[in-house]
């Protein structure tokens, strides 16, 4: 695939099958601050106990499983509409404005080579 073109749908597939899911209920809410910059001053008071902000489980495993369903289906049906004009155009238009300020892609190239690396996958 051309480097431009696997550029633009790598932003549209993050886009549209990522971002714009059910992780956006996830993500909403009031913001957590923090004073030391890496969350370890945060932590979260239960009924039973506290727990640092940086051990806590911050998405259930439903949450997890909602999500990457919602993924698969939307990668899938992108997929199967590659050859839809239509569909593309309206894919571009709208991924053009609502992602004009993300970076550029960089390609991974040490990434899932064969050689199983549970860091990097």
């Amino acid at each position: 695939m051309e480097e431009e073109l696997a550029k633009r749908l790598a932003i549209r597939l993050a886009l549209l099958c990522v971002r714009h899911t059910c992780i956006e209920d996830i993500h909403a809410g009031v913001p957590v601050d923090t004073i030391a910059g890496d969350y370890s001053d945060v932590k979260v008071v239960t009924p039973s106990k506290e727990i640092p902000w940086n051990e806590l489980q911050r998405i259930s495993e439903a949450e997890m499983r909602d999500f990457m369903k919602e993924v698969v289906n939307k990668i899938y049906t992108v997929l199967l509409r590659l050859d839809d004009i239509e569909f593309i155009e309206r894919m571009d238009n709208f991924t053009v404005r609502a992602a004009c300020k993300w970076d550029e892609p960089d390609n991974l190239s040490d990434w899932f080579t064969g050689k199983w690396d549970q860091t990097k996958a």
